[in-house]
C-alpha cells in the first residue's frame, strides 16, 4: 500500500461506523466512508461540519460552527484552496500525496540528467488540479484537461495559491479522448502521464464515459503520445471493485512493449487513533 503520510495540514483522526473524522488545517469535518466498516473508537465526537446522506440520494452538510466559504491547507511547498462541496468532497484528495512525491521525483530526476530539457506532463480528468500543482512547483510543463469549466477554475486558483500562477501550464476545458486524438494529430508527445477517470461521466459535449468500457481504449491511445524519454505513466481510480491489479494487468498490455517498471497498490492515510490506514483507491504506476 502506498501511504500518504506526510501530511502536517491534514489528518484523519479518527474512522469508523462508515465515516472519517479529518481536520483540514483547523476545521474538523465528518464525512461519510463506505470503506471505514468497523467501530469509531471514541465516537463520533463535536465537529465543525457533518455531512449527512439523504435517503433519497445525495446529501447535505450540517454546520455546528461558522465556517469561510474556503481556506487553505498546506502540504510541503504547496498549497490548495478546500471547500465543503454538495458532494461531500472538499475539492482536495489527501491520499495522492504520495502520488505527487512519487511523480515529483522522476521530473528532478529527468531534468538533473537534462537540464536544457522541458518535462511535459498531461494530466487527464484533473480537477482541481493537485498533481498539476506538484508537477509545476517541480519545473514541469503542464497540460490539464477536464470537461468541467468550474472545476478548471479552481484549478487555476490553485495554482496561484501555490505561489507560480505563471507556470507553463495550459488548462483545457475537453473531453479527454477527443484531446488526446487531437495530439496525436498535432503530433506532440509527453514525458509523464496521468489520469484520474471516474466511474461514469460526461464531457463537455455530452460525451458518456464509463471505466469498464473507456480505460483501456484511452490508455492504448495514451501510450502513442509517450516520448522516447518518458518517465512515468499514472492511473487513479477510485472504482469500487477495480482492483490494483486490474491496472497492474492494463499497463503492462498497454506498456509490454516499452520497458519499464509496472506496479500497482491499494493508496492509504493514516487514522491518528488505533494506529489504521483508510484504504483510498487504487493506483497504477508505469516508470521508466
Amino acid at each position: 500500500m502506498y501511504i500518504a503520510d506526510g501530511w502536517k495540514d491534514y489528518e484523519i483522526m479518527d474512522a469508523g461506523a462508515g465515516d472519517k473524522l479529518e481536520r483540514w488545517g483547523s476545521v474538523t469535518l465528518l464525512r461519510p466512508d463506505p470503506q471505514a466498516v468497523w467501530p469509531m473508537t471514541v465516537g463520533k465526537r463535536h465537529v465543525d461540519a457533518r455531512y449527512i446522506r439523504s435517503s433519497s440520494g445525495g446529501g447535505s452538510w450540517e454546520y455546528n460552527a461558522s465556517l469561510p466559504e474556503s481556506w487553505s491547507i498546506a502540504y510541503r511547498d504547496l498549497r490548495f484552496i478546500v471547500r465543503p462541496t454538495g458532494f461531500k468532497h472538499t475539492g482536495l484528495f489527501p491520499e495522492q500525496a504520495v502520488n505527487w512525491d512519487f511523480m515529483r521525483s522522476i521530473v528532478a530526476d529527468f531534468k538533473r540528467r537534462h537540464p536544457d530539457r522541458p518535462f511535459r506532463a498531461l494530466n487527464l480528468f484533473a480537477y482541481t488540479g493537485g498533481a498539476t500543482c506538484a508537477l509545476a512547483a517541480e519545473g514541469a510543463e503542464v497540460v490539464h484537461v477536464d470537461a468541467a469549466k468550474g472545476i478548471v477554475a479552481w484549478a487555476k486558483q490553485n495554482l496561484a495559491e501555490c505561489g507560480i500562477a505563471d507556470a507553463p501550464v495550459r488548462f483545457i476545458v475537453d473531453d479527454v479522448m477527443k484531446f488526446v486524438l487531437r495530439e496525436q494529430r498535432r503530433g506532440r508527445n509527453y514525458e509523464g502521464i496521468l489520469m484520474d477517470p471516474p466511474s461514469y461521466g460526461r464531457g463537455p459535449d455530452g460525451e458518456m464515459w464509463r471505466i469498464e468500457t473507456g480505460l483501456y481504449p484511452l490508455v492504448d491511445e495514451c501510450v502513442k503520445l509517450l516520448s522516447p524519454d518518458a518517465g512515468f505513466f499514472l492511473i487513479n481510480s477510485y472504482t469500487t471493485g477495480l482492483a490494483p491489479s486490474v491496472l497492474d494487468n492494463v499497463l503492462r498490455v498497454a506498456l509490454g512493449a516499452s520497458g519499464g517498471h509496472v506496479e500497482a497498490q491499494e493508496l492509504g492515510l493514516p487514522i491518528t487513533r488505533g494506529g489504521l490506514v483508510l484504504p483510498c483507491g487504487a493506483t497504477g504506476r508505469w516508470y521508466a
